[in-house]
C-alpha cells in the first residue's frame, strides 16, 4: 500500500529554492512513497468576515481535502526576517479552520527548508513547533534537514543540483516514511 505525504511549499517565488526542494523530495520519495504536491497560492489573507459569509475559500478546501486523504504532511519552510513567512503561516491557518482542526490531530509532519543564509532554516523550523503543537499534530524530530547556501545547490530554475544534498534529503525522507 502506497503511503501519501502532502507536501507544502512556504514560497510562492517561481525559482524559490523550497519549491525546488519539494520537487526534489518527490522525485526521491522512497518505493511505496508518493509525495502529492500543494499549492498555497491561491490562499486568500484570512478574513474572519469573509468566512462567515462564504465559508472556506475553494483553494482552502482543496488543501483541507489533499491533507485528509495523506498519511503525513510535509512542510518545507523558506525563513524570512529569522521567522515563519507569512503567507505559509496563512495557508496553515486557513487549513485549520472548520472541519480543519481534526485533520492535523495526530497527522505525522516533518519539517524541512532552504536557505541562502548560513544557518539554514533554523529559526523558521523552530516557530514551526508552537503552531504544530497547537494542532496536536505528530511532529517527526528523529531527523533534520536544513540546506543552508542555497544558491550553490541549485540552479537558477530552482532545481537541487547537488547530490549531497539529494543524499541527505533522500535519507531524510526514507526515516520520515518509516515513521507512520
Amino acid at each position: 500500500m502506497t503511503k501519501t505525504i502532502l507536501g507544502l511549499s512556504g514560497s510562492l517565488r517561481r525559482a524559490s529554492f523550497n519549491t525546488g526542494l519539494l520537487r526534489a523530495a518527490a522525485d526521491l520519495a522512497p518505493e511505496g512513497v508518493q509525495i502529492q504536491i500543494g499549492s498555497i497560492r491561491e490562499v486568500p489573507l484570512y478574513d474572519g468576515d469573509l468566512e462567515t459569509a462564504s465559508g472556506l475559500p475553494e483553494p482552502v478546501r482543496v488543501l483541507q481535502s489533499q491533507l485528509a486523504a495523506a498519511d503525513a504532511l510535509l512542510l518545507v519552510t523558506p525563513e524570512y526576517n529569522n521567522g515563519v513567512p507569512g503567507v505559509f503561516k496563512n495557508a496553515i491557518d486557513w487549513m485549520s479552520r472548520g472541519d480543519g482542526l481534526a485533520m492535523f490531530v495526530g497527522k505525522p509532519v516533518a519539517v524541512i527548508g532552504a536557505s541562502p543564509g548560513g544557518f539554514g532554516t533554523i529559526l523558521s523550523q523552530s516557530h514551526w513547533l508552537p503552531v504544530l503543537r497547537t494542532l496536536k499534530a505528530a511532529l517527526w524530530t528523529e531527523g533534520r534537514l536544513m540546506v543552508s547556501r542555497a544558491g550553490s545547490v541549485f540552479d537558477d530554475q530552482g532545481n537541487l543540483t547537488d547530490d549531497k544534498t539529494r543524499t541527505q534529503l533522500r535519507d531524510f525522507l526514507r526515516g520520515f516514511a518509516a515513521s507512520f
